[in-house]
């Protein structure tokens, strides 16, 4: 009888992982770069993102991290168990009316004066702290009988009103009554471990443990569960640390991380794939019909060679193939014309583009200039991956326009509004060499001189293909007249003709303006008519976008024009 085969070798053992659940090798790295960028993008380089900041903000596959969803089960059991057992002790009405009648009394025995008396008796009638606030503040003396019988009644009103919320809150099913002050303290605990509950929950999904309150959790688990629990933060720690170095995120000596160009590449990347993902092909312009003409070789077809062809395309191998098919073995080897072949090519006419990005000071709301940044950095990684050949500049607009280098976009911010006046009528003469920019209001709006400067890099581009993508929220606020600078708000007519000039320029120059026009928060019909004129007198184009979307619609129309060049 022959004995069962049993597997032999070496054996691993992987400490702490689960065999079952072990991650295969395929599984995706978590993301580090996303969460790195849009810290950058929110904060530009006012600070930089820590490892802690990092380590929270990151997505991880609970799986990869040994025991840690048992771990967290355990503890949402012990913190779950306790909340029942607080709920099955205590009754909460008896506390309720102990709560209202120290209220009513503490207002019994006050003195307050004739003159605020009525006010007095609102506040305690309807029961608002505000009022109780600005009798205090009508007290003579702050530390008078007066003031500290109001904040007696405050005090005794908030007590009150916390009770109240407590019973809405949670339903106590216990009979064990409870003083006031008991029942204060039984509120905080039970907010404390809804609050580790919803935390626990979290971590659990994305093993962020770093938001995890250690030092509140400590007041409820035994000190071996916090152990193998700062264990695994210790682990998720060490797992951010070495990818955020594979994905080009580099520690400076303070333990902050910086963006690498590797970094820039990586988040590009995936913009670009979440941008098309949600385009269907066929409308995105990305997959287009060959145009026959001398350009670069994409394709892997070959043709026969024809007079006019570039002889820098010739596909040798096949060439020397087809006379050795031919001649057989007789040496030399002599190529006639109907062996050559070259490669087919696709025709790519260049574009050149101007992107103008509104850093004035209306940007700050609702976060629009992020919106302005991720399109930026969404549309650059699209031309260098697919269009490399094509002319692209930045320019930050604000009172002034400036051209901006790729590698400092992500860290543009809005401009600080450093005027509130409702009426605004400044005028600088920047040819004076006393004046200099640092000087001058930065957070009015200059299309002029912003289609100024693009029109002068776009100028002398060689391709017939140039265009203005100009990002904005409303009117223009300035513009120059030779070196006099104007601020004008409200917008004027003036700063509007000015602009309008700048645009028949480049409409004489041929360069095409498409203007994205982004909500905010002061938008009026004004802004959509000016857009509307400026678009109808350059026959250039206008779109109305939700700033979460910025970046799918500037890259779909980039592409689709490209698109439009080609056929």
């Amino acid at each position: 009888m022959s004995t069962p085969y049993r597997p032999g070798g070496v054996i691993h053992s992987y400490q702490k992982y689960d065999p079952t659940q072990f991650p295969p090798p395929n599984q995706p790295p978590p993301d580090l770069v996303s969460p790195a960028f849009e810290q950058a993008l929110m904060y530009g380089n006012y600070r930089e993102l820590t490892e802690e900041e990092l380590a929270n903000a990151v997505k991880i596959d609970p799986s990869q991290i040994a025991g840690l969803g048992p771990n967290l089960d355990m503890l949402r059991a012990m913190l779950e168990e306790r909340k029942r057992k607080i709920l099955e002790t205590y009754e909460c009405d008896s506390v309720q009316k102990k709560a209202r009648k120290a209220f009513h009394n503490s207002t019994k025995n006050l003195q307050v004066p004739k003159k605020l008396e009525k006010t007095f008796r609102r506040a305690v009638n309807q029961e608002q702290p505000y009022l109780m606030e600005a009798l205090w503040y009508q007290a003579d003396d702050d530390n008078g009988q007066l003031a500290r019988g109001i904040l007696q009644v405050t005090q005794r009103m908030e007590d009150k009103h916390n009770i109240q919320e407590l019973l809405s809150k949670y339903d106590f099913t216990g009979n064990e009554s409870m003083t006031v002050s008991k029942a204060l303290d039984v509120k905080i605990e039970l907010e404390k471990i809804d609050e580790l509950l919803k935390q626990l929950e979290e971590a659990a999904k994305n093993a962020q443990i770093g938001i995890i309150d250690m030092e509140a959790l400590g007041e409820f688990a035994q000190p071996g569960d916090m152990e193998q629990l700062e264990e695994m933060r210790r682990q998720v720690e060490n797992l951010v640390r070495e990818q955020a170095e594979r994905q080009g995120l580099e520690r400076n000596a303070d333990g902050g991380f910086r963006l690498t160009p590797q970094a820039y590449k990586i988040f590009q990347g995936r913009l670009l794939e979440r941008i098309f993902s949600e385009l269907a092909p066929s409308r995105t312009g990305r997959h287009t019909g060959d145009v026959v003409g001398e350009g670069a070789v994409e394709l892997q077809q070959t043709k026969p060679y024809e007079f006019g062809d570039s002889v820098a395309n010739i596909d040798l191998p096949q060439t020397v193939v087809n006379a050795l098919l031919r001649q057989g073995d007789e040496r030399p080897i002599r190529l006639r014309g109907d062996d050559i072949v070259v490669h087919k090519t696709r025709n790519h006419p260049k574009c050149a583009t101007c992107v103008i990005m509104d850093m004035s000071g209306s940007m700050r709301y609702d976060g629009q200039y992020v919106n302005v940044k991720r399109m930026a950095l969404a549309l650059q990684g699209l031309i260098q991956t697919e269009y490399p050949g094509d002319f692209l500049r930045f320019i930050e607009m604000y009172t002034f326009a400036k051209l901006c280098p790729p590698g400092e976009i992500i860290n543009l911010m809005p401009k600080p509004v450093t005027i509130h006046d409702p009426w605004v009528r400044l005028k600088a003469d920047m040819s004076d060499a006393e004046i200099s920019e640092q000087q001058i209001h930065p957070h009015f709006t200059n299309i002029q001189h912003s289609l100024q400067l693009a029109r002068q890099n776009l100028v002398n581009s060689d391709t017939p293909n140039r265009q203005i993508v100009l990002i904005t929220d409303g009117l223009p606020t300035a513009h120059f007249e030779d070196q006099w600078l104007y601020m004008l708000y409200p917008p004027d007519s003036q700063t509007e003709e000015a602009t309008m000039r700048e645009a028949a320029l480049c409409e004489r120059e041929g360069i095409t303006i498409n203007i994205f026009l982004i909500p905010s928060w002061s938008q009026s019909e004004e802004d959509v008519r000016f857009a509307h004129r400026m678009a109808q007198m350059t026959k250039g184009r206008v779109f109305f976008t939700a700033g979460k979307d910025l970046d799918r619609f500037v890259l779909w129309d980039y592409v689709q024009n490209r698109r439009d060049i080609i056929a």
